[in-house]
């Protein structure tokens, strides 16, 4: 093939309309061509191979269909770059983020998420862990030359990264703890639902299956829909469950509910893990419930922007002063932060987004309790959020901009005419805390053309009505 021929990734990147978001690069299906796929690869491969030393590369799916296709195009090119394949399988993305850093060897997981059913991404990850957003401007700068796909090779799959993944949890408690205990793991199309259960059933928990699907299921861990909502409270009654157990598609952000099925909001449920975990700081976004620092459970807690990069990003400064680290986010995905030591056995720091780290530490803090008891005992702070789907992210960001401006002038707008403002925080959208200590947060989704409204407040019903009343206003604006 002549040099004609060759293709450039940055070239190819900037023209697929691919975009990398809070975490991840995201897309239509339609706009991850073998081609497109094959320049994130071949872009990720060369800055990874800046600073490691390494001839294998890990790869894994979630659940959608079109992601078997992405994974092959992605292996295509490893290949042609004279790199070792190993294929996971469909495993949680920390499963493979988990084996590859022990490893230590890079990794690219291919998973859109909770975001809807047209649409995919990649996930990338450094032999240390997550990239950072350094790395995402690397992979998208980087003037790679790359031959065009032809042709597809068949993945064979490795059930190592599954078994590593089970072994890190079942293995951590010298006693079954949950025996005795009721979990129902509503499976529906997760990436790890033939792995969670093996799980809670080593840990002494009699499991029940739940919703499993056979089509893709975009489950927000963010947005829970009043379906899923009305569904955990079902189960919990009709099979007496102590809990509800699911994830998001790629099983990194984890949806967990109450003995009456009342899911926990990501942010309490993280709150709940570092206190079991004994963390001594932490790092957050800023939407984060004010319940994490009201609690005075953690030497020191720093916010910043959306993203598991951002939280990441601080461990390191944490990890200087501090013994141990963890961040949480508003979605409930739990990041460790640092390696540290549960009932006399080590568990290792996975500096990525985890679904079951938190669900099983809930779970061990309530041991002969309920999980209700935990959370009512905590600052009576409410959050809520919901999105507008379907929302141009350029309508979002001038509605911001205008709020950043003149942030009374929108709150007439969205409802809010007789509000008087506490405090405005610009570090990622736009947060408003008002004299009654209600808090209204508008941001543009970083994977998806969505707008979503974070509100806090003293009770549910009040940071409920933030959010409908706000998001209704915003519609018609």
């Amino acid at each position: 093939m002549s040099e004609n021929s060759k293709l450039v990734s940055s070239n190819v990147i900037a023209q697929s309309g691919v975009a990398f978001g809070t975490s991840g690069a995201r897309g239509l299906v339609a706009q991850f061509t073998p081609d497109v796929c094959a320049a994130f690869s071949v872009a990720f491969i060369a800055g990874m191979k800046r600073n490691f030393s390494f001839k294998t590369v890990a790869i894994a799916i979630d659940n959608r269909p079109s992601s078997y296709a992405m994974a092959q195009a992605c292996a295509n090119a490893l290949k042609e770059l004279n790199l070792d394949v190993v294929y996971y399988g469909v495993i949680p993305t920390p499963a493979l983020a988990y084996i590859a850093q022990a490893d230590e060897i890079p990794a690219i997981m291919v998973t859109g998420s909770h975001i809807p059913f047209d649409r995919n991404g990649l996930k990338f990850y450094r032999p240390d862990g997550e990239i950072s957003k350094a790395d995402e401007q690397v992979i998208v700068t980087e003037k790679i030359e790359f031959i065009p796909l032809v042709g597809t090779v068949e993945l064979t799959v490795n059930k190592r990264g599954a078994e590593e993944y089970i072994s890190r949890y079942a293995s951590l408690f010298s006693t079954p703890f949950l025996t005795g205990k009721r979990i129902g793991i509503y499976e529906h199309s997760s990436a790890g639902r033939d792995i969670y259960y093996r799980i809670f059933e080593t840990l002494g928990a009699e499991v029940i299956s739940l919703g499993r699907t056979e089509h893709f299921v975009p489950i927000d861990t963010e947005a829970v829909s009043d379906q899923d909502k009305q569904k955990a409270v079902m189960w919990s009654k009709e099979y007496s469950l102590d809990a509800v157990f699911s994830t998001d598609g790629d099983g990194d952000r984890p949806l967990i509910s109450d003995e009456n099925g009342n899911w926990l909001r990501g942010d309490i449920l993280g709150l709940l893990t570092a206190d079991a975990l004994s963390i001594e700081a932490l790092a957050v976004p800023i939407s984060c419930n004010t319940a994490v620092e009201l609690s005075n459970k953690f030497a020191h807690v720093e916010r910043t922007k959306i993203g598991s990069p951002y939280v990441i990003a601080e461990f390191s400064n944490l990890n200087e002063k501090f013994n141990t680290v963890a961040g949480f986010e508003a979605n409930g995905g739990f990041l460790l932060g640092s390696d540290l030591q549960l009932n006399g056995k080590p568990l290792k720091a996975l500096p990525t987004r985890d679904a079951l780290l938190p669900a099983i530490m809930l779970l061990y803090a309530a041991k002969e309790g309920v999980i209700s008891t935990l959370v009512d005992a905590l600052p009576k702070r409410y959050t809520h959020s919901d999105r507008i789907q379907n929302f141009a992210i350029e309508k979002s960001q001038a509605i911001i901009a205008r709020g950043k401006q003149e942030p009374t002038k929108l709150l007439a707008q969205i409802g809010y005419s007789t509000a008087e403002i506490k405090n405005i925080d610009e570090t990622d959208g736009l947060r408003i805390t008002l004299i009654d200590n209600r808090i209204i947060h508008l941001r543009p989704s970083g994977n998806a053309p969505e707008l979503r409204c974070y509100a806090e407040a003293e009770n549910y019903l009040k940071a409920s009505e933030c959010v409908i009343t706000s998001l209704k206003k915003i519609r018609i604006m």
